[in-house]
């Protein structure tokens, strides 16, 4: 690890989930139902989000919402109303799965805080400057969806609080002609599933990107990301982004990246939502019929 590694880290206990955006991609659809509360199958994206943060330990969740998006809120904290009716009608284990689901007082500190302005990724992780716990901080993006066991977070948390670098993000590798969609790691060594980088860039060009190695929807930041964001000036897009900030904090506080075991799908698109529901049904012997069924009709009609 680098030498900037070395004294014992703080642990993460606090999570930000980015849910503001408007999920344009997914209209009409989202025009009343926010992206992050679309079904993979029989679950919501924010769901497996929250059980990734639950399984990593984490003590205080903040959601970075919008006004317009209430029914987050709603789904994420208990509805004592709801419970009361569905046991009121016999239906017990819908009701004990709604609240093992859902974050309860007791369980985990919930905050909600507002982004009026689709300001950047950034400008959202700022948003929740006011609420944060002491110590390193975790941004989940729910609409990249990684499964897997461990979870993402687990495993990038358990290699931060080993003595990795200041900033950690999560990576994976991408092809020649999709970097320009990402943010790109500048990678100088690998130790493991560790990447030592002494940078990253904004979506560049194909001949530009100093790797292949892009950046996805988890991070492990170092406490000083909020100064480095109270002080960043918009990048690509017109918008704050957040891997502006970290860039910046590099040399002081060290970066490096982290390749997690898991699959990532691009919830935010329609493909990638599409792929993520036949895996996650693939996995379930219940759909194995239905699975089958309609890749017999596939190759049917070729």
């Amino acid at each position: 690890m680098d030498p900037k590694s070395s004294s014992p880290r703080k642990p993460v206990r606090t999570a930000i989930f980015p849910v503001a955006g408007l999920g344009t991609r997914f209209l009409p659809a989202t025009k009343a139902t926010p992206k992050e509360l679309l079904p993979v199958l029989d679950r919501p994206l924010i769901q497996f989000a929250i059980d990734e943060a639950r399984a990593a330990g984490i003590e205080r969740m903040i959601f970075v919402s919008h006004p317009s998006k209430s029914a987050i809120e709603r789904y994420v904290r208990e509805d004592e109303e709801l419970d009361e009716a569905l046991r009121a009608k016999g239906k017990d284990a819908l009701a004990d799965n709604l609240s093992d689901n859902a974050l309860s007082d007791g369980e985990a500190d919930v905050r909600f805080v507002m982004q009026h302005e689709p300001l950047g990724l950034g400008h959202a992780v700022l948003c929740a400057a006011e609420d944060v716990l002491d110590g390193p901080v975790a941004v989940i993006l729910p609409d990249d969806l990684i499964l897997g066991e461990p979870g993402c977070l687990s495993e990038m948390i358990a290699a931060y609080e080993s003595g990795a670098n200041g900033h950690m993000v999560a990576t994976m590798q991408v092809a020649d002609d999709a970097v320009k969609s990402y943010g790109i790691l500048s990678v100088t060594g690998r130790d493991g599933q560790v990447l030592m980088a002494d940078g990253m860039v904004e979506k560049p060009d194909p001949v530009d990107a100093p790797s292949r190695q892009a950046v996805v929807g988890r991070y492990v930041l170092d406490g000083s990301i909020f100064e480095e964001l109270k002080t960043q000036e918009p990048g690509a897009g017109g918008e704050i982004q957040l891997t502006d900030a970290i860039a910046r904090g590099a040399e002081r506080v060290g970066l490096c990246g982290f390749r997690f075991s898991g699959t990532r799908f691009d919830c935010g698109s329609k493909e990638g939502m599409l792929a993520a529901i036949l895996a996650y049904a693939g996995e379930k012997p219940e759909y194995q019929q239905v699975l089958g069924n309609s890749a017999d009709t596939l190759l049917a009609a070729e």
